[in-house]
């Protein structure tokens, strides 16, 4: 028998995929304009590198491995969906009311998106072929598995009862902690805390941050995978995350350094909107501006992390990604609510006072760090061992732009 969908829910399906890819976008845009000139457009090839190799990479296993039937005791999906092959006869997805190729779009622009945060941390410094290969690798064995305990129905984490309503464990703690560790391998740029690094377009970057605003509202909304009360409530978290941490932000930045700065208010409006992802359906509008106001002042605070223990995490993807979604990790055991019906149901610590939902949150975001570090680091070591993962000194010198791609983003002709 056919099945019958709903034709308002895949239009909705397929619009916010359209607006998580308009995540990618803007993350390109807000990565060009924060490195130096000489390396924006190798800022934006990662990018797009990171379209192409997850989106292969996606088809092929990606999505079989994150939502397939359970193998190898629960630890990830088998490969019965591999290629997308059988996903209208899979029981699996029985309960969407839209085709569930829409739901693999959806989920592969997460994957892409997620792959694409990482490339942040090792600006101005890695060769283009061995950030496409990390990418490759990293979408295979670290995002699907994590996915698949998280996210999926059935998986471990998902049945123990974490709450994650849109990938924060992916898009935050997993992307982070990954960061993290190909900082460790690549070391740090050349003349690293010597000379500054300033970006060389906070237009480009207030653009790009403010795309991501826009899209994110598809990454929250899409997530309820139905055009209906709890997307409105998310999409409404969402806005009010960003909000709430800007100003966190800048009321340390101006405290602390005397200045509120246009970089501080993007930095603070995406650290918000990474902290909401995990808990977008999960909070009431004072909750959320609440999140989004811790998110950004921690954010700000783990800058002079990297600093002080000497890790350069270029465009500070540790401290916003790692902490954001860490932080609204944690923030959905204090303050959850689950919308039930016409109403909701408290189950935060704040609300129920009952902590067991806090510990199984804590619980999930050590394990999905852990798990993350170590595989980025055994698959970032590999690569260094194989191929190598930096470019030249020299090459460094000259700018990713001209050195890996032969080409200036900028060139002015008398």
């Amino acid at each position: 028998m056919t099945p019958v969908y709903d034709a308002g829910d895949t239009a909705w399906m397929i619009l916010c995929t359209a607006l998580v890819l308009l995540m990618i976008v803007g993350l390109a845009l807000f990565y060009a304009g924060l490195v130096r000139s000489k390396n924006a457009l190798g800022m934006m090839m990662y990018v797009v590198g990171a379209i192409v190799a997850v989106s292969v990479t996606w088809v092929l296993v990606g999505f079989s491995l994150a939502y397939g039937p359970d193998a190898l005791g629960g630890f990830v999906g088998n490969l019965d969906h591999a290629g997308l092959a059988g996903l209208g006869e899979s029981p699996i997805f029985a309960g969407l009311d839209f085709p569930p190729i829409a739901f693999a779009m959806f989920t592969m622009m997460l994957a892409v998106f997620s792959a694409a945060v990482i490339t942040g941390a090792a600006a101005d410094r890695m060769k283009f072929g061995a950030m496409l290969a990390f990418l490759a690798l990293w979408s295979v064995v670290v995002f699907p598995v994590v996915t698949h305990w998280a996210l999926a129905p059935g998986g471990w984490m998902v049945a123990w009862g974490v709450l994650d309503f849109a990938g924060g464990t992916v898009v935050g703690v997993s992307a982070g902690a990954s960061a993290l560790a190909l900082v460790l391998v690549l070391g740090p740029r050349r003349h690293w805390q010597e000379s500054t690094m300033r970006p060389h377009s906070l237009p480009l970057t207030l653009l790009g941050a403010l795309l991501l605003w826009m899209g994110w509202l598809g990454l929250t909304a899409g997530s309820a995978l139905s055009a209906n009360g709890v997307a409105a409530s998310a999409v409404l978290a969402t806005h009010l995350a960003a909000v709430g941490a800007v100003s966190g932000w800048l009321l340390l930045e101006k405290r602390l350094n005397g200045k509120a700065t246009s970089r501080g208010a993007v930095s603070g409006a995406v650290a918000g909107l990474v902290a909401i992802t995990p808990a977008a359906g999960f909070l009431d509008p004072f909750a959320s501006l609440l999140l989004g106001f811790l998110a950004g002042g921690a954010s700000f605070l783990a800058l002079r992390v990297k600093f002080r223990w000497r890790f350069d995490d270029a465009l500070d993807v540790v401290a916003v990604n790692y902490v954001g979604g860490v932080l609204g990790l944690l923030f959905v055991g204090f303050f959850a609510r689950l919308i039930v019906g016409g109403g909701t149901q408290a189950v935060g610590l704040v609300n129920a006072g009952d902590a067991a939902q806090l510990g199984k949150q804590a619980v999930a975001v050590l394990v999905i760090s852990a798990f993350a570090f170590v595989a980025s680091w055994v698959i970032a070591m590999g690569l260094r061992a194989f191929m190598g993962l930096r470019v030249t000194p020299e090459g460094e010198e000259q700018g990713l732009d001209s050195h890996q791609h032969g080409e200036t983003a900028y060139e002015i002709r008398h």
